[in-house]
């Protein structure tokens, strides 16, 4: 098995408080509120939330996908870290066999946060990733960032 590992980061004039409870602690209600024609919905099969538990997300019908699974393996409301691995899905896993994310979000000099991600794609056996493999999924999460950023500084006083 090998693992190839990608970082990615972006920096938001919202603070880490912030976009860590709408992008981890509150995305199974805000996401498909906000991105409806992408993510049908986000609900917990196992678990409320916290370490352990599994997040399904169901994608609408049509797609390319039906549904993901995560399951989040470490979560510090203190420091905005959340370490979360996906376990199941219709994404490439003839060829993986998880696929390990980190998400921090630091406070910046200028009030807001610096997002950073790291991703570990475990591939099966002898399989090498490319990177224009993964470059989708990748930006679709920065996309999902981006989206979240927007609705976060409309509405100001949302997870304040």
């Amino acid at each position: 098995m090998g693992v190839t590992c990608f970082s990615q980061e972006f920096t938001t004039s919202v603070a880490p408080s912030r976009m860590f409870k709408a992008l981890i602690l509150d995305s199974h209600n805000l996401i498909p509120k906000i991105v409806p024609q992408g993510i049908k919905s986000i609900e917990f099969v196992e678990g409320d939330g916290g370490v352990g538990s599994i997040k399904q997300t169901n994608f609408p019908e049509g797609g390319h996908f039906k549904c993901l699974k995560h399951r989040i393996d470490a979560l510090d409301t203190v420091n905005y870290v959340c370490k979360y691995t996906l376990i199941e899905g219709d994404i490439i896993f003839d060829k993986l066999e998880k696929v390990v994310y980190e998400v921090k979000f630091e406070a910046s000099s200028t009030g807001g946060c610096v997002c950073k991600m790291t991703s570990e794609y475990h591939s099966k056996g002898d399989v090498e990733l490319k990177e224009e493999e993964i470059k989708q999924g990748k930006d679709k999460a920065m996309g999902l960032y981006k989206v979240v950023e927007e609705y976060l500084v409309a509405n100001p006083d949302l997870y304040a």
